[in-house]
Order: C-alpha cells, then structure tokens, then sequence
C-alpha cells in the first residue's frame, strides 16, 4: 500500500507522520517544490520509528518549481500511489478567507494534480488545498476521472470542531459525542444539531437553543479563530482528518465520512462539489447517503452550497 502527500508543509507533514503512526501503508511518499523540506521531514519522521514502533517507510523529496524535467523525476517517486493528498498551496493568513486564496492555489493544485496522475493513473485523490470545495471541482473537471475518485476534505474536519466545542459545552469527553456537518467548507456550513448526540441521546435536550446557536456559529468560523490565534492555517487536525480519509480508501473500511463529492442529484445539486456523508473504501466514492433535512436545514445546505458555485464562478478568470 502507498500513498503519496504532496505538499509538505504543516498539514501535509502532519498527515505523512499520522499515517506512518497508523502503521498500515507500506510506504508514505511526501513530496514538495522547497529543498530539502521532504527529505528532512521524512527523515525527522524515520527517526521516530523505533520508539512509535513505525514499519511504514516515508520518503521525502523535492519536485523544483523552476526544473520541469527534475519535477518530473521527482514525481516518480510518487509512481502507483493508491493515494494521492494533495496539500499544496499558500494557507490562510489572519483577515483572508478562504476564497482569497483561489488565484495562486488553483494554478498550483491544476500543476499537482496533473503530475500526479500522470504517474498513479489507478490513483484515489483526496483535495485539502483552500478553497478546497472548488479546487476539488477543479482537480476533477481537469482530470477527466470519475466522480469517485476525487474527494475533497472538509466535513469530517468541520465535524470534529463541531463535536470539540459540543464537549466543552457538556463538560464531557470529546469521543463521546457524534456530530457531523455538511455543505461548503466555509463560514455558512451546516452543523447538523439535530443529528448530533451524546452517548446516543440528543445533543437538544442538554443544551439551550441559545447555546446550540453559539456552538453552531463557533463551529462555522472555527478555521478562522484557529488563524487568528496561530497566525496561519490549522494543521493538527486537517493533517489528521486527511490522513484517516486516506485509511478509509486504502483499507476499504466502508466508514461513512463527511466528504466533498461532486452532486449529480443528490440532495437537489448538480456540476457542483460540496460536503455531504459518504461511505469511503477502495475505489474512493462508494455511495452518497442522503440524509433527510428539514426545511431549515436545507436551506441552510442550499446557501451553502449557492457559495461553492459563486467561488467556481471565479476559477476561469482565476487560471487565466
């Protein structure tokens, strides 16, 4: 089993070394444009092994942005990857959106996504790069492949901020909470409170609506409040969530995973990418579940997903 991150910077170093603790793959490639980063990280990474007790082999190396031919044999390190990670791209700076990021991410994701594939045609891809919902449109209209085969990463991450802030406001542990969001990765994504709960029982008759409204803000802007206090972008828990979207393929674990699919019908969307339950194993996409909303939280899911479409509007003019 291989899998390959590109990009290796917080998130993708985070997501390399999560899969090696996850000790399933036989190799984890992690590639990257600057110098020696790869190569340290992973070499970083191999010195842990005895004591985390690693078998998975990681190897770095640079692909230079100003050398296509040594990109190209960099990127054969890359070569029958079941799993590609793509995590390339400038992040998030206090006061920036993610939408602002389109115009330099874009170019560098199309560039990714096209070497990549070019040396694992059989790959799973999996999209982290902002604006991810579009870029995750982008990797696949470009590629050509099936619907299956590109996922983007946003609602099982959103989740988990979802079910973080729930816990603290129970007083309980975090891994007694299940919640899942949907939609657009963006500050109008959907927490679906009324499918969350503790130990089985609703998350609604423990928390005032007045609470449950300032978890679900809180959960919506919880990437933005992450920036703000570091600085950049979060990285522990989109490395994390990258990496164990990348398990679910590889391993076929049929785990059902708040995942950005491209919507052919599903849940009233068409030509459009955005986070709804999927069931993850070997081929990527195995089946979208679509879950019965509410009137209230269908529109929510619809202005949504109304955002996605507006930033893939401004992909054209993005890659001119």
């Amino acid at each position: 089993m291989k899998i390959s991150v590109i990009g290796a910077g917080n998130v993708g170093a985070t997501c390399a070394n999560v899969l090696a603790l996850k000790n399933f793959a036989t190799e984890v490639v992690l590639l990257d444009v600057k110098p020696g980063v790869s190569e340290g990280k992973a070499m970083d990474m191999m010195q842990t092994a005895q004591m985390m007790h690693i078998d998975t082999k990681i190897i770095g190396v640079t692909a230079p942005m100003d050398d296509a031919a040594k990109a190209d044999e960099a990127y054969k390190a890359t070569e029958n990857s079941d799993v590609v990670v793509i995590t390339s791209g400038i992040p998030r700076k206090p006061g920036m959106s993610r939408t602002d990021l389109i115009g330099v991410n874009s170019k560098i994701v199309k560039g990714v996504m096209d070497q990549a594939l070019k040396h694992s045609p059989e790959a799973v891809f999996i999209i982290v790069s902002n604006p991810v919902d579009t870029l995750t449109y982008l990797a696949l209209k470009d590629s050509g492949l099936p619907r299956n085969r590109v996922i983007g990463m946003s609602g099982l991450l959103d989740g988990s901020r979802f079910e973080y802030y729930l816990a603290q406001a129970i007083g309980c542990p975090v891994r007694d909470i299940n919640a899942m969001v949907i939609g657009a990765h963006g500050d109008l994504m959907v927490p679906l409170t009324r499918f969350a709960s503790y130990k089985g029982r609703p998350v609604t008759e423990l928390l005032s609506e007045e609470k449950l409204a300032e978890i679900e803000h809180a959960t919506q802007v919880g990437g933005g409040t992450l920036t703000s206090l570091l600085g950049t972008s979060a990285w522990y828990a989109p490395g994390t969530t990258a990496a164990t979207m990348a398990e679910a393929v590889a391993k076929d674990s049929g785990l059902t995973i708040s995942s950005i699919c491209y919507l052919d019908g599903e849940y009233g969307e068409k030509d459009v990418c955005a986070g709804v339950p999927a069931v993850l194993g070997k081929g990527g996409i195995k089946e979208i579940t679509v879950l019965d909303l509410n009137e209230k939280e269908k529109a929510m899911f619809d202005a949504s997903v109304g955002s996605a479409r507006e930033t893939n509007a401004k992909l054209a003019e993005a890659l001119k």
